[in-house]
């Protein structure tokens, strides 16, 4: 039988990290509560130092926030939470036409038979 040596072992140091974890959120949620991840509640994860905030089926697919602390984590969340929300700004690049204008019908030029006579001022010459 192995000693233990005072060390806590390895499953308890976890279960402390997840404990700490979601006093974190709770605590970010209090400080926040109007905030969507206080609202939606999203999952966090742990993965390669940093910690991910996720709402929905997977990071693909869901909305994400990642960040090297829980706090971090949760803001980069509502930043891509609300970021969804707003729709698209003309000043992204993306040119803005309104409907009207597009739907219009180009002008029909006159039939062959119909004289055109420009306003000049000053003329004197009907058309």
């Amino acid at each position: 039988m192995k000693k233990n040596n005072g060390n806590t072992p390895p499953v308890r140091r976890v279960t402390d990290y997840a404990a700490a974890a979601v006093q974190q959120m709770e605590s970010y949620c209090a400080d926040h509560p109007g905030s969507p991840s206080a609202v939606r509640r999203p999952q966090l994860l742990f993965r390669s130092d940093l910690w991910i905030a996720l709402l929905g089926p997977s990071i693909e697919e869901g909305i994400v926030g990642i960040g090297p602390t829980v706090a971090a984590a949760m803001r980069a969340f509502d930043a891509q939470y609300l970021a969804g929300l707003r729709p698209p700004s003309a000043a992204a690049g993306t040119a803005s036409v309104p409907p009207a204008a597009s739907a219009q019908r180009p002008r029909r030029r006159p039939k062959s038979g119909a004289q055109i006579c420009p306003e000049v001022p000053g003329s004197a010459w009907p058309c």
